[in-house]
């Protein structure tokens, strides 16, 4: 299994500094709002790819002190977060954080340490640990834009597809290049074709990745979960239509001239009119046969936590190993047959999920099989 045997923090959020040591069973952290319950789980989420469940710059991070403005710069430019884990292949430990630059004039830059050495970049992190979250602002996944379910569906795809990261940094890298190079009335062709190879290569790969783990997520998700809800899943968009009916090398082809002929019409729109960066996720509600989006609010956070369990079920067959479940305020609009539902598989995955709440007594179904914590201003305790 994948689980976080003892966790460390520097100057994080309001964490001076913290030790906290876990065993294999889930973790439940109750305490009031405000408390540093997400902001633990937030630090986990930095373990693998990306910039963490809230999408914080790095430099927003650092150690506030408890009501401290939060718009203001935080105390410190540099954090830490690291982590011993419990891997398959072994005792692993992982360190991420913010180094102040090295050189006059430069800028701080986020760091990755695997057992000690540095990685190239933190996309390595994606080999090692597999984390998908829920927190309340999913709530509203189906009724938002389709860039968040765009984002969503990369974490669960990176869970599958490591090397998913680093085609997603390198495909937007590339289309905040050719939009910024367009706006400034940019004519070499050398350029623009230097970029839109990438932009083909890398969102040709990460189209097939989303398309290969909703297709296998699809079929997970339609079997349903004890009380929750069956979903199906697939993907929306022009680029998925041509994986559907030609071979990746060819779409790749395909975006590539596609993207030549539109350089006029872009630059006139401001937009990028063609690439994945356009596709949705498109979710249904299998037992009531409607889009999610049309479900109440329960309904939808049923669907959400049926998706991620179907998916936990399908990472730990494919990798031998459940990802880290980072659950944010789960309880809210679930009943206690769902609770308890989720409870129990969590449990019989395997999986280390790290769970928050107020109310210490919804997680009761948990206690003896749980690790059930305590978050006071920034200090935790056993209940």
């Amino acid at each position: 299994m994948l689980a976080v045997r003892q966790l460390r923090l520097t100057d994080f959020r309001n964490y001076r500094q913290l030790r906290l040591d876990c065993g294999l069973e889930p973790v439940v952290l109750v305490g009031g709002n405000g408390a540093g319950k997400t902001n633990l789980l937030e630090a986990l989420s930095f373990l693998a790819p990306g910039r963490g469940l809230r999408r914080a710059r790095l430099d927003e991070v650092g150690y506030r002190t408890r009501g401290e403005d939060p718009n203001a710069a935080p105390g410190t430019t540099s954090w830490a977060v690291a982590a011993t884990l419990d891997t398959p292949e072994g005792r692993l430990a992982i360190g991420t954080g913010l180094e102040p630059g090295r050189g006059e004039g430069s800028s701080p830059r986020r760091v990755v340490r695997i057992d000690g050495r540095a990685a190239a970049s933190q996309t390595a992190l994606g080999l090692h640990v597999a984390a998908v979250w829920l927190t309340p602002q999913l709530d509203r996944l189906f009724l938002d834009g389709a860039s968040e379910r765009r984002r969503f569906l990369d974490r669960l795809v990176t869970a599958l597809h490591p090397q998913h990261a680093g085609d997603v940094a390198a495909y937007e890298n590339a289309l905040r290049q050719r939009a910024r190079v367009l706006a400034e009335g940019g004519r070499d062709p050398h350029w623009f074709t230097a970029l839109e190879d990438t932009m083909a290569r890398h969102g040709v790969a990460l189209a097939a990745a989303r398309a290969d783990t909703v297709h296998r997520l699809d079929a997970a998700a339609r079997l349903g979960i004890g009380p929750f809800p069956r979903a199906a899943l697939a993907m929306a968009g022009e680029i998925d239509g041509w994986l559907d009916t030609m071979a990746a090398l060819d779409a790749e082809d395909r975006l590539r001239a596609e993207l030549a002929a539109n350089r006029l019409r872009d630059a006139e729109a401001g937009t990028t009119s063609m690439g994945p960066h356009r596709s949705d996720l498109a979710v249904r509600h299998l037992d009531l046969d409607l889009p999610a989006a049309e479900g109440s609010t329960g309904q939808q956070k049923a669907v959400l936590v049926s998706i991620a369990l179907a998916h936990a079920r399908l990472v730990a067959m494919s990798r031998g190993r459940p990802p880290l479940l980072l659950l944010d305020e789960i309880s809210a609009h679930l009943d206690a047959e769902r609770r308890a539902a989720l409870f129990d598989e969590v449990v019989a995955l395997g999986a280390q999920s790290w769970m928050t709440g107020t109310d210490a007594e919804l997680f009761a179904p948990l206690r003896g099989r749980a690790q059930i914590l305590r978050v006071a201003d920034g200090s935790i305790a056993a209940i």
